[in-house]
């Protein structure tokens, strides 16, 4: 088999994937989520009732002495019950985006306080429910990922223990910045994990592990459009300061048999001569090699 070009010799994709299943099923997810969320939702009640306006709501779920947790939930529920234009990555920066500006850019969008204040005066345990599930509803994202970075480990610290380590965060962590490898390296990226070789502590590898429950059109474009662009960041880095690194993709899950995601795949598979691998976990026994990474 032509081992640049491995995955384009890949009669039946589905046989290499991955399932990993780390999702709770409905119904059965209700009642861990308003467990979670009840004392939250009876908060942002209390506040509704308190408030002279919907912007008042706002002013005091961002109030920092607030605990974190307590006010992601709560922002969260007034996306969705107040105004679902407000992005909740940014109304949580609350140092960096001021609630009067918020509420400058946005407060024409906002449910008026007197709809609120009805609506959630007396809100009945299915609202309770429904509304727990609304704002659980991602809760789960990015465990598989994190399921999938953890087994790689632990086959990959299995299969070369003495000849190479890994190192990187196996669930939510801080990525690897190459340019804390290599000074010389100025611009941002953020690697999943790195593979060294002790005998001299040189990098042979660095990863990115990625796993796509779903992925189809523009999600799609984004993230093999973004592999292709780190592939020729790396090239353009190793022409002005050598290196001997090479890059492995870890891409699993049903989302990879995607048609773009797929063809992408095979396109980057083999790149840089050879230097680039794009693997399943599946895969990892057959394609990531003591020879190949030493080479």
């Amino acid at each position: 088999m032509n081992e640049t070009k491995f995955l384009k010799l890949i009669a039946d994709v589905n046989k290499i994937i991955t399932p990993i299943d780390s999702a709770i099923r409905f119904p059965e997810i209700l009642d861990i989520l308003y467990e979670k969320y009840a004392g939250h939702i009876e908060t942002f009640c209390q506040i509704i009732k308190e408030s002279q306006s919907s912007g008042e709501v706002l002013k005091r779920i961002r109030q920092p002495d607030r605990d974190a947790d307590e006010r992601m939930a709560l922002l969260k529920m007034y996306r969705r019950c107040v105004s679902p234009v407000l992005d909740t990555e940014s109304t949580k920066k609350i140092k960096k985006n001021s609630t009067e500006s918020l509420i400058e850019t946005f407060g024409m969008t906002f449910k008026p306080i007197d709809k609120l204040k009805e609506q959630f005066e007396d809100l009945s345990p299915e609202a309770r429910f429904a509304l727990a599930a609304l704002i659980g509803e991602y809760d789960a994202r990015g465990q598989s990922g994190y399921l999938l970075t953890g087994l790689f480990f632990d086959w990959f610290e299995e299969r070369f223990k003495g000849f190479f380590t890994i190192e990187g965060p196996r669930g939510a962590g801080r990525d690897i910045e190459l340019s804390t490898i290599y000074p010389e390296f100025k611009s941002a990226f953020p690697c999943d994990f790195v593979v060294r070789r002790p005998a001299d502590s040189e990098v042979v590898a660095i990863g990115f592990a990625r796993y796509d429950s779903t992925r189809g059109g523009a999600q799609s474009d984004d993230r093999t459009g973004g592999n292709a662009n780190k592939v020729e960041k790396a090239k353009a880095f190793d022409k002005v300061t050598p290196t001997k690194f090479k890059i492995i993709f870890l891409s699993d899950g049903p989302g990879l048999v995607h048609a773009d995601t797929w063809k992408e795949s095979c396109d980057l598979d083999g790149d840089w001569d050879g230097r680039v691998r794009v693997i399943t976990l599946k895969l990892a026994e057959k394609r990531i090699t003591p020879e190949w990474l030493n080479s």
